[in-house]
Order: structure tokens, then sequence, then C-alpha cells
């Protein structure tokens, strides 16, 4: 397995700690689900947005900047693509204004690449467990 470079984890990070506010809105609603989705994964030479690594899905938020980079977002899908990723691209806009609707079409997503039986399902709660006594 190849090393990722230096410079891509520290851009990743920087990436997940400075994030938009279309990507914290659809992290806050995805990250309570299983199979677990992960934040600016690096891929190859890529930095993916949200990422179901089990699934191969690539989630992509995009801005007014990648109006005029449809050749370069191409690039990178081709390359997601080759590398068996399905990548999935949302306008941050349209996040923002239905988050819930967005967190949905994810996860329906993620369901399909995962054969369609399985749909990812939140943490199992704690509420409403017995507790056992040390006495028991």
């Amino acid at each position: 397995m190849k090393r990722v470079d230096p410079e891509l984890t520290r851009r990743a990070r920087e990436l997940r700690n400075n994030s938009t506010k279309a990507e914290r809105l659809l992290w806050l609603r995805l990250r309570q689900y299983r199979p677990r989705f992960t934040r600016q994964l690096v891929v190859g030479p890529y930095i993916v947005d949200l990422a179901c690594r089990e699934a191969k899905l690539a989630v992509e938020l995009d801005g007014s900047q990648h109006i005029d980079a449809a050749p370069y977002d191409q690039r990178r899908t081709d390359f997601l693509e080759t590398e068996g990723w399905a990548v999935l691209r949302l306008w941050n806009n349209a996040v923002i204004e239905n988050p819930d609707g967005a967190a949905e079409l994810v996860l329906v997503r993620c369901a399909e690449r995962l054969g369609g039986a399985t749909h990812p399902q939140p943490l199992p709660s704690r509420e409403g467990r017995k507790r056992k006594s040390r006495f028991d």
C-alpha cells in the first residue's frame, strides 16, 4: 500500500479544521450512521470532502468556485471512478437549504452501493438498557 503524501495529510487536516457550513451540516447528520463516514479522506492525489470507505462512495460538496472548474472536477471524478469509487456531487447551497434531504440522498446512495439490502443505520442507543448489578 502506498504511503500518503505528508502534504496531502496536512492539507486534509487543515480542511477538517476549517470545514464549510455545508460540510458541517451534512457531517452532523451522517456521523452517527454505520457504515462509517469520514471527512477529508485522501484518495490518490485528491482529498474527498466526505466518504464512506465500505461503500466506496465519495461525496463532493461544490461551491461557486466549481462553476469554472469543470475540467478539473471531471478528471478528479474519472480518477476516483477508476479506483472503484462512486462520486456524488452536491451544491453547497442545496445542502444548506435542505441538509436532511441531502443526508438522506447520501444514505440512499450508500445503501445502493452496499447492495441495496443494507441501509445504513444509526448506532444503537444505550437508552433503556438495564445496568447489571455487581451482585447479579
